[in-house]
């Protein structure tokens, strides 16, 4: 049978079917597949083709038919526009359900097990209010009113928000007020087109347990008159807000930070308090978006592992130390490995303030410390960036054998890669894959893999 020609701005009928992991809604139509985002599977609906190619096209939901059984309500008012939850229109069991299939396909498709051991989603205290860290874009409107938010879906169309269900609610005051004095003070607001203008975005950070809090404006450059004097009368408006800084971004760029942040007011980093153990926050600095989560990972990693206090345990891509500390309490020795210089020194400081002395930290990259270490571990932590290990870490771990390795996910599609690296040969085994939702609302899931070196390999 002859396949139709597909024309942009066609109207087709579509049942959608699966989701993608970028969150669109996955349906087939005459045998080719159709993306469609604000979808849910069980979605019977009229589909406007947008984008069309050969084998696949991208389209708008044009009319709900039938919705699906998992279709639900969004919580927020806005979160058909805005750009920064994709799922807020499906109930969070089904969520959990497509992370959990969005790991197996992953290991399957691209890593090529054929039965992996996944897990159920190591779900969040709560699907809303769990973000501790919230950054906005900034912007103007075309009645000169000064807008904070996110980018509408697929443009950079900003999306003003007063308010937002998915960050920690006790940020929600901060933001419209802060927005007010903004406009207040005359401060110019940076345009990207023309590259002018002064403040691009707007920081806010929480300690869960803690309560402290963090304000940080982003500039282009310096000179912003009368910060001191708003700073101080921010801190003293807002009793949980500990510090006020700025952060210099003077370049052309999507990135949101630059390189140099200075403290205006109040003290330079927050106290939080993870796994027992307190550390100091930074503005710039990394720390997962969900406490809670991110410590019910950890002590999945403690229970998996069974420390016995006598092992030498690499983290790399260690970051301030938020695993490193805590496992280093449960082992002989641990060396965290760290690209960032600032980072590592966040760790060391977090190190002495804990009495954790077992654990000294090294600047670098990874792919060059860890074939130089001069010691066999026996673990090791990885914890890369979403593009995953460069392939002289794989061939490092492969050279050294540590008996067990745990490698921590933020994208899945490499953590697959990167596993059937280490796994082709036999040399290691995976154990069991633990997913984790890190951010609900949204298609993205983490993952936690635990792989020991084979017997034979061990008796070697």
């Amino acid at each position: 049978m002859t396949k139709s020609i597909w024309l942009q701005g066609e109207l087709i009928e579509v049942t959608i079917a699966d989701l993608s992991d970028t969150g669109d809604g996955v349906g087939r139509f005459e045998s080719r597949v159709v993306f469609v985002p604000d979808t849910v599977p069980g979605d019977r609906i009229l589909v406007r083709l947008l984008h069309v190619k050969p084998k696949y096209a991208h389209g708008k939901l044009h009319q709900l038919l039938t919705p699906s059984p998992h279709r639900i309500r969004p919580g927020c008012i806005v979160a058909d526009k805005c750009g920064g939850c994709q799922w807020q229109h499906i109930d969070y069991e089904y969520q959990l359900v497509a992370k959990h299939d969005q790991v197996i396909q992953a290991l399957q498709r691209i890593g090529g097990f054929v039965s992996p051991r996944v897990d159920p989603v190591l779900v969040a205290d709560s699907s809303l209010g769990y973000r501790n860290k919230a950054t906005y874009p900034v912007d103007i409107s075309a009645t000169g009113q000064v807008q904070a938010g996110y980018y509408q879906k697929g443009s950079h169309h900003l999306v003003n928000l007063n308010q937002c269900p998915v960050q920690d609610e006790r940020l929600n005051p901060l933001l419209a007020e802060i927005k007010q004095d903004i406009q207040q003070r005359g401060w110019s607001i940076y345009n990207e087109q023309r590259h002018q203008g002064q403040i691009r975005h707007l920081g806010l950070r929480i300690g869960r347990r803690t309560g402290e809090i963090l304000l940080t404006l982003v500039v282009k450059d310096w000179d912003l008159p009368g910060i001191a004097q708003q700073a101080a009368a921010w801190l003293k408006r807002y009793p949980q807000l500990v510090g006020v800084s700025l952060n210099r971004n003077p370049e052309r760029t999507n990135a949101i930070f630059g390189r140099e942040t200075r403290c205006i007011a109040g003290m330079p980093y927050l106290q939080e308090v993870f796994a027992g153990l307190e550390y100091q926050i930074r503005p710039d600095t990394f720390f997962q978006v969900s406490t809670e989560t991110a410590e019910a990972l950890l002590q999945v990693i403690e229970t998996e592992l069974n420390l016995q206090g006598h092992e030498i345990l690499v983290d790399a891509y260690c970051g301030i130390g938020t695993l490193t500390l805590p496992l280093a309490k449960q082992v002989r020795q641990a060396i965290g490995l760290e690209l960032q210089p600032e980072a590592v020194q966040q760790a060391i400081c977090n190190a002495e303030h804990n009495g954790i002395k077992n654990v000294e930290f090294q600047v670098g990259a990874v792919e060059k410390l860890l074939p130089n270490m001069g010691i066999i571990p026996d673990v090791v932590l990885l914890d890369p960036p979403r593009k995953g290990c460069d392939r002289i870490v794989i061939e490092s771990l492969l050279a050294s054998k540590p008996a067990r390795i745990v490698y921590v996910s933020c994208k899945v599609a490499t953590l697959a890669r990167d596993l059937k690296l280490l796994c082709e040969d036999g040399l290691y085994t995976i154990q069991r894959i633990q997913p984790a939702d890190f951010f609900p609302q949204t298609s993205h899931v983490e993952a936690a893999a635990f792989l020991v070196l084979s017997q034979l390999d061990k008796d070697i």
